[in-house]
Formats: C-alpha cells, sequence, structure tokens
C-alpha cells in the first residue's frame, strides 16, 4: 500500500512537471509567434514592395535570416557555441545574410534586399530598426570585448554603408547609402560620407556640412596645388635666366 501510494505520487509529481513545462513551452512558442507577427508587420510597413503577410513569411530573406538568429541566439545563451555558429551558417548560405548568434537585436528589425549584410558578435540593435543590403555592423580589429556598434530605437542604415567599432548610433538616426561610420552618432541625426558626419540634427541642417552633391574633389585640389607649385618654380626659373642673360651681356662688354 506504501509502494503504491509512492507511485502515485511520483506519477503525480511527472503529470505537475510535465503539465508546468507544457505551459512554458506554450508561452515561449506564443510569445514567438507574436514577435514573428510584429516582425511581419514591419516589413509590411517599411517594403511597399511587400503585398501580403504570406509572401513576406514564404519569400523574404531578412526575415528568415531574423527568425534563424531567434534559434541561433538561445543556443549561444545556452552555451551551446557550436550548435549556435552551426544554424547561422546555415541560414547564411541560404539568405546571404551573416548574423553572429551573441548579437542581441530586439523588435522589428527589417532586413530589406539583405545580401551581404553582416552583424558581429557584440553588436546590439534596438527596436524597429532598418538595414540595407551591404550592411556591415562591424569590429575595427583594435577593441576587444564589446568590439562592435549599438544602434539605438528606429535606426535607419543605407545600402553598403559600415558602422565600425564598439560605438552607439542614437535613437531616429539614419546613416546614409555608402557611409563609413568611426564615431558616435546622436539621436535623431542624419549622417553621410567617408568617415561619416553628421549633416542634420533634429531636422535642422549643420552649419558647414557637405551635402554629398558639392563635395571638393581631392584630385583637383591636388592637381591646382601642383600647378601652383610649377607656377612658382617657373617664375624662379625665369628669373635666374634673366640674371644669368645679364651677366653674360655684361661679361662680353668687358
Amino acid at each position: 500500500m506504501k509502494d503504491l501510494r509512492k507511485d502515485l505520487e511520483t506519477v503525480s509529481e511527472l503529470v505537475s512537471l510535465a503539465g508546468h513545462t507544457g505551459k512554458k513551452l506554450y508561452r515561449k512558442s506564443k510569445g514567438l509567434l507574436e514577435e514573428l507577427r510584429y516582425d511581419i508587420a514591419a516589413f509590411r510597413q517599411r517594403d511597399p514592395a511587400a503585398k501580403s503577410d504570406l509572401e513576406v513569411l514564404l519569400l523574404y530573406s531578412g526575415l528568415h535570416a531574423r527568425t534563424a538568429h531567434r534559434l541561433s541566439h538561445a543556443l549561444y545563451k545556452n552555451g551551446h557555441t557550436f550548435a549556435a555558429r552551426a544554424v547561422s551558417q546555415g541560414a547564411k548560405a541560404i539568405t546571404g545574410i551573416e548574423i553572429h548568434p551573441g548579437a542581441t537585436i530586439g523588435r522589428g528589425l527589417v532586413i530589406d534586399h539583405g545580401s551581404g549584410v553582416v552583424i558581429g558578435e557584440t553588436a546590439e540593435i534596438g527596436d524597429n530598426c532598418t538595414l540595407y543590403q551591404g550592411v556591415t555592423l562591424g569590429g575595427t580589429g583594435k577593441d576587444v570585448g564589446k568590439r562592435h556598434p549599438t544602434l539605438g530605437n528606429n535606426v535607419m542604415v543605407g545600402a553598403g554603408a559600415k558602422i565600425l567599432g564598439p560605438m552607439k548610433i542614437g535613437d531616429n538616426t539614419k546613416i546614409a547609402a555608402g557611409a563609413v561610420v568611426l564615431d558616435e552618432i546622436p539621436d535623431h541625426s542624419t549622417a553621410v560620407g567617408i568617415p561619416a558626419k553628421v549633416v542634420k540634427v533634429a531636422g535642422e541642417r549643420v552649419a558647414n556640412d557637405l551635402d554629398q552633391i558639392h563635395i571638393p574633389d581631392p584630385v583637383s585640389q591636388e592637381l591646382s596645388a601642383l600647378r601652383a607649385e610649377i607656377e612658382v618654380l617657373c617664375d624662379k626659373i625665369r628669373k635666374l635666366e634673366k640674371k644669368k642673360t645679364a651677366q653674360g651681356k655684361s661679361a662680353a662688354k668687358k
């Protein structure tokens, strides 16, 4: 009778544990489904080419890469680094987007087109950010520990832009296509160029900024400097020739 009671207690504990585990898994799966819905809505909102939720779910590589990162990040946090990298590299082979499992990413990330996007291990991305093709959130090779950038909320990074190092990119900031960011960018800013410079803050243009259309041509500047030097040298040669001619005439008279 005692053995039967113990067996029943054991079964009861197992049922309770299974029920608790099931509820936990249900909550996690429900949370993941909500996150996926949020991401799909973000793509629909920011990509005018997206015609339906089903199209985004099945055909958008940016969403696939982000979904794979959720799995690789969970594995990474639980110490399964090899499995995490295997998942991330598999996603890279399929999508062309490389996201290190250690990267921390918020809700509503839209990777548009996405080919060539690279996100480093210690990168952090806030909510509702947008990255276009060829973007790199990388390191400089000089830092240890925190090596990659932190993006605030609602940051847009244009095609081919490179953000390198452990700096902070402020909330509601735009990084122009092709820019190379090596320093911190404040909130509500627009940064352009190589290296990137802030040209707008809170919608107001920054004084003495470059507008990316009338940028000085460095080759033309160097050629102008060479012309100036050549003119100086030519003037010196002319003076020396005159002096030499005058000395020759003076010697002939003697």
